[in-house]
């Protein structure tokens, strides 16, 4: 079957299934990450970001949901700091899951202190350095946290694979 040509409908149907997501990530005026506590998990904290819709784009995706998540309306331009890839976790979730993390820049603390959450969605914020994060977040979810900010620090982009604790 190697050799064997298919239709498009037919050959999508043998690949690996992926749902997608987008966000931005900020630090405030000292450096420090800026995150979001889940309301559904309340040891999960995230950057402002979700699911793609049909239609969207990664970069459509992060604005909207940062918009829908904190009530900032970012108008920067897309910068990519990195993507993050989590395999296919069976019933937890049936599909790889990709993401896109967006440089969305520096808060100033007017921006942080004007931040609307939604509480079907996240029941805080916060700002706090790294070694502050590292004591309140699972190993894998700091490990992309300090990947995604060094990636800002030094202009690169970075991949991360993390398993399922995200």
């Amino acid at each position: 079957m190697a050799n064997t040509w298919l239709p498009p409908a037919e050959y999508i149907a043998t690949l690996p299934r992926a749902t997608a997501y987008a966000c931005l990530y900020f630090t405030d005026t000292d450096g420090r990450p800026f995150q979001l506590r889940a309301s559904y998990r309340t040891e999960l904290w995230q950057w402002p970001g979700g699911n793609m819709d049909p239609g969207e784009t990664p970069w459509e995706t992060a604005v909207r949901e940062c918009h829908e998540e904190t009530g900032i309306v970012f108008r920067g331009k897309p910068k990519l700091l990195g993507t993050h890839f989590v395999s296919d976790r069976g019933e937890e979730w049936p599909a790889n899951h990709i993401g896109f993390i967006f440089d969305g820049g520096v808060l100033t603390p007017e921006q942080i202190d004007a931040v609307v959450l939604d509480p079907d969605e996240h029941s805080e914020f916060s700002v706090r350095t790294l070694a502050e994060w590292e004591r309140e977040m699972t190993p894998r979810n700091f490990a992309r946290l300090a990947e995604i900010d060094r990636a800002r620090r030094l202009g690169t982009t970075v991949y991360v694979e993390t398993g399922a604790d995200v």
